[in-house]
């Protein structure tokens, strides 16, 4: 390998978002990593997903969700995978991007996103306030084996992941689990999220734990608000899909051109919608400054009956009716008399579900009705704007003005065995990048090179340094032998060192491995061996050996 290329394979092991940003193959490298895992497999066996065959593909989208809710959380915090800083990052990627333009483009080099999206500094958010301003996260994504081995962490009882790792981990049990077509999938990476376009039906959006559906965006509850900021506000960086990627900065795209079109219409279309009533009411669930310039015509025995929009609301909360939809009447019901006017509120405009106003219609139609009736509302308030903003959003998506070279496109079928899926995946290591990163990414070490993954562990592991810093060799040597060693991955696939110190399990070779990157650190010179089942680190005339099940061949020079 050049040192380019090592660069780029390294850090398929590691995935940090700043890799991932740069290396835009890494990000599509884990979902096949994660199909190829026996982990989600196994949830086929799971009682939660029988007769999954039998069941439409809404109902067994449902189920992914909700499985994926029930055994893992949201994580992401400054502990779990160290520190790094900028003027590092910089000076290792100074050959495949220029600094002005990284400093644009990512959360951790400055970049704030719209202010629409981040009103607070957002070193401040993520607790980096209290470091040296040159201080930035190792953010890593994770493998799905990573992500279950979160529940050995002390208060933890399952899983959890960072944004990157739940897009990744939903793309890859869609397909095993829902058995949707590989094809039908792409994710969506910003400065500050990771997300997924699904084409199911109108579409589906996953948003960490979470999926969204069309209806859901356009429902105006904090949840949806939530999950609609990164499209709204977000630069999207990149776009992946079975047949590639393409990424904003670069030039260069190697995802399918069809593909991506036919991604780009399917997403605009779900962020757009035809007003009614319900759509509405909607907007201003989401938008609550405006509901002071409403009043609800509640018809009630013959009679009309007024309250102000706001007071309305108010009755939503513990409440599992809602305004303008179809449980609303059940809603009213549940208003108090003494809430309910018999003559209008003064100074409110009155709307009700029977105004034609409301009649299904382009939003462009509905804002010039509006105008017509109401003409000072939106020079007064600026409502119309949020309006359309609401109803239909724009996606920043990156430009189709690239020069398309597409990859080798990766091609399986969730009726496929795992077993067949990887040996296809092999047979196209040659012709398809992602495909070989993906055996990387997977930590398939029996057939990997292993330089990447050495250069990795001793240059991007702080955790393990951190936490041994304070222990000399026999005391780190006894410590990590007081852990399980059991590694968090199958077979001959290796954990690294922050792995194995945050979830105090390893076998005996990652166990060594982790005790040389300590050494490596304090610049302590070191000699291994290999003999069997034992692999010896000896330093200075102390030798420590780890007893290892792995069935992997060592080469001595790579180790030292």
């Amino acid at each position: 390998m050049d040192a380019k290329k090592l660069e780029k394979y390294s850090s398929a092991f590691t995935l940090s978002d700043m890799e991932i940003f740069i290396f835009p193959d890494l990000l599509y490298s884990l979902v096949l990593a994660n199909i190829m895992s026996p982990v989600i497999w196994k949830w086929r066996d799971e009682k939660w997903f029988e007769g999954m065959g039998k069941m439409q593909i809404m109902k067994r989208v449902h189920r992914v969700k909700q499985y994926i809710m029930d055994h893992y959380n949201f994580n992401l915090d400054l502990e779990t995978w160290g520190l790094t800083d900028k003027s590092t990052e910089i000076n290792r990627f100074r050959e495949f991007i220029d600094p002005d333009v990284l400093s644009k483009s990512n959360a951790l080099f400055g970049y704030e996103g719209d202010k629409y999206y981040f009103d607070i500094d957002i070193r401040k958010h993520f607790g980096l306030d209290k470091y040296d301003s040159d201080i930035i996260p190792y953010w890593k994504t994770e493998t799905v084996e990573a992500m279950d081995a979160f529940r050995y962490k002390p208060g933890r009882i399952i899983g959890a992941g960072e944004c990157v790792s739940l897009a990744c981990l939903y793309a890859a049990a869609l397909f095993i689990i829902a058995e949707i077509p590989i094809e039908n999938i792409f994710l969506m990476g910003t400065p500050l999220h990771s997300q997924n376009f699904i084409l199911v039906d109108d579409g589906i959006i996953t948003n960490n734990r979470r999926i969204v559906t069309k209806s859901m965006w356009f429902n105006g509850t904090e949840l949806s608000a939530l999950a609609r900021r990164a499209l709204e506000h977000e630069q999207i960086t990149m776009v992946a899909h079975a047949t590639g990627y393409i990424h904003y900065i670069y030039p260069e795209a190697t995802i399918c051109k069809q593909e991506y079109q036919t991604f780009r219409n399917h997403l605009c279309k779900f962020l757009e919608t035809k007003v009614s009533f319900e759509i509405f009411i909607n907007f201003l669930r989401d938008y609550s400054r405006y509901q002071k310039l409403f009043q609800l015509v509640i018809p009630c025995q013959g009679t009309d009956k007024f309250i102000g929009l706001e007071k309305a609301f108010g009755y939503e909360h513990g409440s599992k009716n809602r305004i303008g939809d179809k449980t609303g009447k059940k809603l009213l019901c549940e208003m108090e008399e003494e809430d309910l006017s018999l003559i209008p509120v003064s100074g409110r405009i009155l709307i009700s579900p029977n105004d034609d106003l409301f009649a299904q219609r382009s939003y462009g139609e509905f804002l010039e009705d509006m105008n017509k009736r109401f003409p000072d509302l939106d020079s007064k308030t600026g409502l119309a704007a949020d309006f359309r903003k609401f109803i239909h959003t724009v996606p920043r998506l990156p430009s189709s003005n690239k020069q398309f070279t597409p990859d080798f496109p990766v091609k399986i079928n969730p009726q496929d065995s795992r077993e067949k899926i990887i040996a296809y995946l092999s047979s196209i290591r040659n012709n398809s990048v992602v495909a070989d990163l993906a055996f990387y990414t997977g930590r398939h070490m029996n057939i990997c090179d292993w330089r990447p993954f050495l250069k990795a562990a001793y240059e991007r592991n702080p955790v393990s340094v951190e936490y041994f810093s304070e222990k000399d060799p026999e005391a780190i040597y006894h410590e990590l032998q007081k852990w399980p060693g059991e590694s968090i991955y199958d077979s001959n696939r290796l954990a690294l060192p922050d792995e194995v110190v945050n979830f105090k399990h390893g076998d005996g070779l990652e166990k060594a491995i982790t005790f040389m990157n300590v050494m490596k650190s304090r610049y302590i010179s070191f000699h291994t061996e290999t003999q069997g089942e034992s692999i010896s680190v000896k330093v200075n005339d102390q030798k420590f050996c780890f007893r290892s099940l792995k069935e992997l061949n060592l080469a001595d020079e790579l180790m030292s």
